[in-house]
């Protein structure tokens, strides 16, 4: 107890030293820590509200954890130019939720419902209710061949609106990729562009099945397509017609990704569909078809211009013997669901 004898003070009336005052708590506060530090690091829990929810084991978060644990130590955060790679749970991800969700920022969701897709609209939107930036302010831009597809209308959430866009209908798979990068061109550059500060472009074939929140924000945001993420370079399903606009040389490309979610500021977003336009514009006028339809044509769109957030495969999937395993399925894809399918499977489904 030798070290205690620097900590006596002076008897009396005579004033304390501060320099001796400050010396004395240093040393306590070392002996303190050699004693009892080690043990009250690994015991001590954060009183902070995010170190509560940041858990999570087999893809669900648990709460109250002294511990954090989040994905796998080797799941991929960022592409190879930095862009982050996005999993709903990370760390990353839920600390970015946190801190966007007290903001108010106006985001739109575009979908294309003609002809036979109508059925789909109704579960959609309700998923979307549920699921799609909750507490946010959101749009849902509905180009429609059909306005009575959705009467009597949504009930929706505070904050939510829904706006019915006339389309023509376009029969046929074929048609309706070729246009539906047009129509998106045009309606966010007449309508959308004035009124929102982000679009998301979907596939109306789908649901939303877990929470898809802030995390997803971003100037240009790309979709890992769930079949061929983590495959080599040369299995994926790039435009290889050399007089197609959408042509993708073996040299080029980083991840192939879906079209079925797409998305990110309204600038980009305007520049991307006008650009793809073009590109299966001069493909339509050469007679030419690239093989995955629009969806070749946005990848080679991304391939010139990579995205800023990419999204892993939780925010595109569906069950089919490639598909990656993710921690957590966010938006799952019934119209690519069925393609899997065999027929009386397909029946049985109502494909």
């Amino acid at each position: 107890m030798g070290l205690f004898q620097f900590c006596k003070l002076p008897a009396g009336p005579v004033r304390k030293n501060r320099v001796q005052l400050l010396l004395c708590c240093f040393l306590l506060s070392l002996i303190i820590y050699f004693f009892h530090g080690p043990k009250a690091a690994v015991s001590l829990e954060s009183a902070h509200p995010f170190a509560q929810v940041l858990a999570m084991k087999d893809g669900t978060i648990l709460t109250g954890m002294s511990a954090i644990k989040t994905l796998d130590s080797k799941t991929p955060q960022e592409t190879s130019w930095g862009a982050p790679l996005v999993w709903g749970d990370s760390h990353n991800s839920v600390l970015r939720r946190a801190r966007l969700s007290e903001q108010e920022i106006p985001v739109g969701l575009l979908v294309l419902v003609v002809g036979t897709y109508a059925r789909f609209v109704r579960p959609f939107l309700s998923s979307a209710e549920t699921h799609f930036l909750p507490g946010q302010m959101v749009t849902y831009y509905i180009l429609t061949d059909n306005p009575r597809t959705l009467d009597p209308p949504l009930e929706l959430g505070p904050g939510r609106q829904m706006k019915l866009l006339p389309a023509a209908e376009m029969p046929g798979w074929d048609r309706l990729a070729q246009r539906r990068m047009v129509l998106f061109a045009e309606v966010i550059l007449e309508l959308i562009g004035n009124e929102v500060d982000y679009v998301f472009c979907a596939d109306v074939d789908q649901a939303f099945v877990a929470p898809v929140g802030e995390e997803i924000l971003g100037d240009l945001v790309a979709t890992l397509h769930p079949e061929f993420f983590d495959m080599p370079r040369n299995r994926f399903p790039y435009e290889d017609q050399e007089d197609s606009a959408a042509c993708v040389e073996e040299d080029e490309g980083d991840h192939y990704y879906t079209s079925e979610f797409y998305g990110g500021a309204v600038s980009q977003m305007r520049r991307l569909a006008r650009d793809c336009s073009l590109l299966i514009l001069q493909d339509l006028a050469n007679k030419v078809t690239a093989r995955a339809l629009e969806e070749s044509y946005l990848n080679r769109y991304l391939i010139d211009h990579r995205p800023t957030c990419v999204l892993s495969p939780e925010y595109s999937w569906w069950d089919s013997p490639l598909t990656a395993h993710v921690p957590r399925k966010r938006l799952v894809s019934l119209g690519r669901q069925c393609e899997v399918y065999d027929m009386a499977k397909r029946e049985q489904q109502r494909c």
